[in-house]
């Protein structure tokens, strides 16, 4: 069985689209998927800070070698998690997810970079952020997150001889060590990020 990659969303959306208009004699029989968790799993979603900036948050999750040659069977009778012969149903103790956070343009189509609001460090501590484990319509909060390490990188800009006029744009990098004992594999990771006035401003999961 041919092992197709995490990050599939795009490939499904398009052979659905392909697939709708094959008479149904024509139309693949699958009664079998597997999905390959090598390197971890991810999250990305975007938000707007009310007044500010506008932001992409991208975050990768690991623990060690437990997603190395994890895969996920979905068959007509269910979904199971395999590492070769052995069936995994839980997350090991711990996760470390790495995330980082950069400001993007509200409009894509603006032109003019001066106009922008770029993120600050002000702004980027003015974030709450709340970890999740959601299953089905219920959330439960991660008990015991650590913060295991931050960084702030700048990022370049690639209009040649503007460098000294354009605003300084950074990129910040921060690492929680999130204790997963017993929680199912079927359990998704939810991050929510609000304002400190508890106003929701974006919002993305890790699913396995």
């Amino acid at each position: 069985m041919h092992c197709q990659p995490q990050i599939r969303f795009l490939a499904a959306w398009l052979l659905t689209l392909a697939t709708a208009f094959l008479p149904a004699a024509a139309q693949p029989n699958r009664d079998k998927n597997t999905w390959c968790y090598d390197g971890g799993i991810f999250l990305e979603t975007d938000g707007a800070i009310p007044g500010g900036a506008c932001f992409r948050v991208k975050g990768h999750v690991t623990a060690g070698d437990f997603f190395e040659k994890l895969k996920r069977e979905d068959t007509n009778s269910g979904t199971l998690f395999r590492r070769g012969n052995d069936i995994v149903t839980e997350f090991p103790k711990r996760l470390r997810l790495s995330m980082s956070i950069s400001d993007i343009p509200c409009d894509p189509h603006m032109q003019q970079t001066n106009s922008r609001v770029y993120l600050t460090a002000e702004m980027i501590r003015s974030l709450r952020l709340n970890f999740f484990w959601k299953r089905a319509l219920e959330l439960r909060p991660v008990r015991g997150i650590a913060e295991s390490g931050s960084e702030v990188r700048p990022l370049p800009w690639y209009s040649h001889g503007l460098e000294q006029e354009l605003p300084k744009r950074f990129e910040w990098l921060v690492e929680f060590d999130l204790p997963s004992e017993g929680v199912p594999l079927t359990d998704n990771l939810v991050l929510m990020m609000y304002t400190p006035e508890h106003r929701l401003i974006a919002r993305g999961a890790a699913r396995m």
